[in-house]
């Protein structure tokens, strides 16, 4: 399999980090959405990051329908999808909590790099910032106290994708707000993520 997309986006992070985790071999190829886009083109005309080249050849795209497919493929004791009905479903709220933080972050970086300043609509750029701590907050109210990993006694989907994001989200949101102060629990478990040997192989680029 082949993995396109830097790692500075939390998508594809997520999604390399999430394969190794699950023992699938892939090659990583870096390209970026911007500076090598033709490149990109070549592979998926879209240029979406993550895309994902199956072994058959199909093209996949979106983070969280790839690693719908990877769950498939992946040893059933290296899933990080929950097989019980009620760790799934509250796996499923967290990683959606976590992925609209993200998008939002990324919206509001999207609008910083590509629109001059002159052209920012300041109402939006408000709602936007005010919809990620919303979903960085309710988040961060889900993880108990003192917890160890979220929904197992190893990371699962949920750690993966929150500690990705939130990494993501306070590098390029921080200066919005005291991150580590108003989510300790996010940041203790976005540093016990970032120490395993997977997430410092695959870092935030």
């Amino acid at each position: 399999m082949r993995l396109i997309g830097m790692l500075d986006s939390p998508y594809v992070r997520r999604v390399a980090i999430s394969l190794r985790l699950m023992g699938l071999p892939f090659t990583h190829e870096p390209l970026s959405v911007f500076r090598t886009y033709d490149q990109f083109a070549a592979i998926n005309p879209v240029v979406k990051a993550p895309t994902l080249v199956t072994s058959d050849g199909v093209v996949l795209m979106d983070s969280s329908l790839i690693l719908d497919h990877a769950e498939r493929l992946a040893a059933p004791e290296q899933r990080l999808m929950p097989a019980d009905l009620a760790a799934h479903m509250r796996g499923l709220r967290l990683i959606g909590l976590a992925l609209a933080g993200t998008e939002k972050a990324v919206q509001r970086v999207y609008e910083e790099m590509l629109r001059p300043a002159e052209k920012r609509h300041q109402p939006w750029m408000e709602r936007t910032g005010a919809q990620m701590l919303a979903a960085f907050d309710l988040l961060e109210a889900d993880i108990c106290d003192g917890a160890g990993w979220l929904l197992a006694d190893r990371p699962m989907q949920a750690d993966v994708t929150a500690a990705v994001a939130f990494y993501f989200s306070r590098a390029m949101r921080g200066d919005d707000v005291d991150w580590n102060s108003r989510f300790p629990r996010l940041a203790a478990l976005s540093a016990r993520a970032e120490a395993l040997p997977v997430f410092r192989e695959l870092p935030h680029d």
